[in-house]
């Protein structure tokens, strides 16, 4: 695939804890100028992306990064995302009721913040590191029921990322309306080709002029 097009797969992503302003602001006009298909950034910069970038699809994330806060804490973060102006949202499940077998739990949590979200885009990272092949299974059920948009790998700060492994998987077990978004690990040209050949609809990366240049 030529560059151009690879762009429009990327969730452009800055989410470090160090991440400045000044870093957003060069993000955002990147992916302005290479008309990537998102910002992903921290909630706390959405507003004054939003108002200096009005154009751009600002994606960001709740729950994020261990998934464990409560249901409650991950409505209202989702609820002041909205309002400051994202368009999109990647929620992290909470990785201990999976470990617990409580996938009713994890599936009514992602139901509740889909319902949130209304018709804006969700997202859901399972963090699939910590996950073994049953766990996945099931919870591409989960993500299916809930009527999520999207599954997505990983967080980015787990143990590893995305594998293409992973993501044949998922297309197999997920309803045909959720898209599969890939995060984590993606370092080359070939390997965003090979996970668009996979199934992916979104790769996420905070690499991507590193990887395809200007």
């Amino acid at each position: 695939m030529k560059k151009e097009e690879l762009y429009r797969y990327v969730d452009h992503t800055a989410l470090k804890a160090v991440t400045t302003w000044e870093q957003i602001k060069n993000l955002c006009t990147e992916a302005k100028v290479f008309r990537m298909a998102s910002v992903c950034i921290p909630a706390s910069y959405v507003k004054r992306a939003r108002d200096q970038f009005p154009e751009l699809k600002i994606c960001t994330v709740i729950g994020f990064p261990l998934g464990n806060t409560s249901t409650e804490a991950k409505l209202a973060e989702t609820r002041q995302a909205l309002r400051d102006g994202a368009d999109e949202i990647d929620m992290v499940i909470n990785i201990g009721w999976v470990k617990n077998g409580e996938f009713d739990e994890v599936t009514e949590e992602i139901r509740l913040v889909k319902r949130e979200a209304a018709d804006h885009i969700l997202k859901v990272i399972i963090e699939t590191c910590y996950l073994t092949k049953e766990e996945k299974i099931r919870l591409c059920r989960c993500v299916s029921d809930a009527g999520a948009d999207f599954i997505k790998t990983s967080t980015g700060f787990g143990t590893a990322g995305a594998s293409l492994e992973d993501v044949k998987l998922m297309r197999e077990h997920i309803s045909p309306n959720v898209r599969i978004k890939a995060a984590g690990g993606v370092r080359t040209k070939e390997d965003m080709e090979k996970y668009i050949e996979a199934g992916c609809s979104r790769i996420g990366t905070s690499s991507a002029l590193q990887i395809l240049g200007v």
